[in-house]
C-alpha cells in the first residue's frame, strides 16, 4: 500500500523568529529564511509583530514614509536608561521626517558621490600598505587574522581619514565601533548594553574634543568633519551640537562595520568558489558585479525594522495596523526565488543584482557607495598580490549577531608553502 504523501506544514511565524534568535539561527539563518518565504512574504507573529521576507514587501518596506525608523528600535524608557540607544536616537539612523530630511540633506551635500570617487587613489594606496603588512606577517608561512589584518584596518582608515581623525587616534575605534553596534541587535538582558553605553561615552566625547580642536584650528582642506561643522556653525540651524556628534558617531561606525564584513564574507566565498576567484583574476567577472552578488548572497546587515505609523497600510495583501512592528528580513528577501532565479547559489554572472543589503528609499545607506567602492578596489588587489592566497588551518569564526553578519576571525595564509617559523 503506497503511503500518501505528506504536505508540508505551514510554520508557525513565532517559532520561526525565536529560532532566528537561537544560536542555530544566529550562525546560519538561511535555512530558517527559506521556511519563511516558502510560507509567504509577510508573516503575522502575533501581538502586532510581523516578519517581513518577500523582496518585492521588504522592497516597499523600506520605501513607504508610512513606514517610520522613530520608535522602531528602542522605547523613550530605553533611550533614557542608555547611552547608546540615546546617541543614536539623534541620528539619521532613527529619526523620520521632518528631522530626518533636515539632517539627512545636510550630511548628503558634504558625502557626495563625487567627493567619495575622489578618495579612490587614497583607497588604493591604504589597501597597498595593508597587503604590504599582510605579505609581512605571514611571510614564514604563519596563518595571519584576514580580519584584523586587512578586513576592519581598511575601512577604518578610510573613513578616519575622510572624517579627519588623526592617526594616531585611529587604534581606538575598531573595539568601541564593534561594541557600539550591540545597541542594534536583539538584546534580551539590558547588562549586555553596557559595553555599547560606555562606547558611546567615549566616541561622542572623543568627536566633542575634535569639533572643539578643529573650531579652535580651522583647516585650510576640508574633510567631512570641518564640513558638517561649518554647516552646524551656520545661521541656518539644520544640525543641532548633540546631533552633530550622533551623525559623526553614526559616520564612522558605519563607515566601517559593514564594510568590514562585506570584506570577510568575500573572502569567504573566494575560498568557497575558486572559478569566481578565477574569474577575477581573468576580468571575465567583473568585480562590480561580484561585490554585489557578495551583498545579495551574504548581507552584511541582514535585517532592520520599521513601525507602521499611518492607517490603513497593507503589504503583499497583508493588512497592517498603525503601530505594527515589522521585522524587515534583508538576508531572506536578497534570496527570494521570486525575485533570483536558484536563489541559494552563488552567482556573479548572474543580472540584474539589486541587493537590499544597505536598504533602500530615503535611509539607504549613505555610506554605500564609499563600501562598494573599498571592496571594488580591494578584492583585484588581494587576488593579484596573493595568487596563492588560502585559507588557514583553523576554520574562520563568525561574529554572534543575528543583525550584522559577519567574522570575528579569519585565518589565511598568504605563502602557503612557505615553513612556519
Amino acid at each position: 500500500m503506497t503511503a500518501a504523501p505528506q504536505q508540508a506544514q505551514t510554520p508557525d511565524p513565532a517559532a520561526l523568529a525565536l529560532e532566528m534568535l537561537a544560536p542555530g539561527g544566529r550562525e546560519d539563518p538561511y535555512p530558517l529564511y527559506a521556511r519563511a518565504l516558502e510560507a509567504g512574504p509577510v508573516l503575522d507573529v502575533g501581538g502586532g509583530l510581523y516578519l517581513v521576507c518577500g523582496y518585492d514587501a521588504v522592497n516597499r518596506a523600506l520605501r513607504n514614509p508610512a513606514f517610520g525608523v522613530t520608535g522602531a528600535q528602542a522605547s523613550p524608557e530605553d533611550r533614557d536608561a542608555h547611552d547608546a540607544i540615546s546617541l543614536l536616537a539623534r541620528s539619521v539612523l532613527e529619526n523620520d521626517p521632518p528631522e530626518h530630511t533636515r539632517m539627512r540633506a545636510l550630511m548628503n551635500s558634504v558625502f557626495t558621490p563625487r567627493r567619495v570617487a575622489a578618495y579612490e587613489p587614497m583607497v588604493a594606496a591604504v589597501v597597498g600598505e595593508l597587503l604590504d603588512g599582510l605579505a609581512a606577517s605571514g611571510a614564514d608561512g604563519a596563518p595571519v587574522d584576514f580580519m584584523t589584518a586587512f578586513a576592519s584596518p581598511l575601512p577604518l582608515t578610510v573613513i578616519c581619514e575622510m572624517l579627519g581623525v588623526p592617526a594616531a587616534d585611529r587604534h581606538l575605534f575598531r573595539t568601541l565601533a564593534a561594541d557600539l553596534t550591540i545597541a542594534l541587535e536583539f538584546v534580551a538582558d539590558p547588562a549586555a548594553l553596557l559595553p555599547a553605553d560606555a562606547a558611546a561615552v567615549r566616541l561622542a566625547g572623543y568627536f566633542r574634543d575634535l569639533v572643539a580642536e578643529r573650531r579652535a584650528h580651522p583647516r585650510e582642506s576640508e574633510d567631512l568633519v570641518g564640513a558638517l561643522l561649518a554647516a552646524r556653525d551656520s545661521d541656518d540651524g539644520r544640525l543641532s551640537e548633540g546631533e552633530l556628534l550622533a551623525n559623526l558617531t553614526l559616520l564612522l561606525v558605519a563607515g566601517f562595520e559593514t564594510t568590514t564584513d562585506l570584506l570577510g564574507n568575500g573572502l569567504r566565498l573566494l575560498f568557497d568558489h575558486p572559478e569566481a576567484a578565477a574569474g577575477l583574476r581573468s576580468g571575465r567577472i567583473a568585480v562590480g558585479s561580484f561585490v554585489e552578488e557578495v551583498l545579495r548572497y551574504e548581507s552584511p546587515v541582514q535585517l532592520t525594522t520599521r513601525i507602521v505609523h499611518a492607517d490603513g497600510q497593507e503589504l503583499a495583501g497583508v493588512a497592517l495596523p498603525r503601530g505594527a512592528q515589522l521585522v524587515l528580513l534583508i538576508g531572506a528577501a536578497n534570496r527570494d526565488p521570486a525575485r533570483y532565479a536558484d536563489p541559494g547559489r552563488f552567482d556573479p554572472a548572474r543580472t540584474a543584482i539589486r541587493p537590499l543589503s544597505f536598504g533602500a528609499g530615503a535611509h539607504v545607506c549613505i555610506g554605500n557607495g564609499l563600501a562598494r567602492l573599498e571592496a571594488a578596489v580591494a578584492f583585484p588587489l588581494l587576488l593579484s598580490r596573493f595568487p596563492d592566497l588560502a585559507p588557514g588551518p583553523t576554520p574562520p569564526t563568525r561574529r554572534d549577531r543575528v543583525v550584522l553578519r559577519g567574522h570575528g576571525t579569519f585565518p589565511v595564509l598568504v605563502t602557503p608553502g612557505a615553513p612556519a617559523a
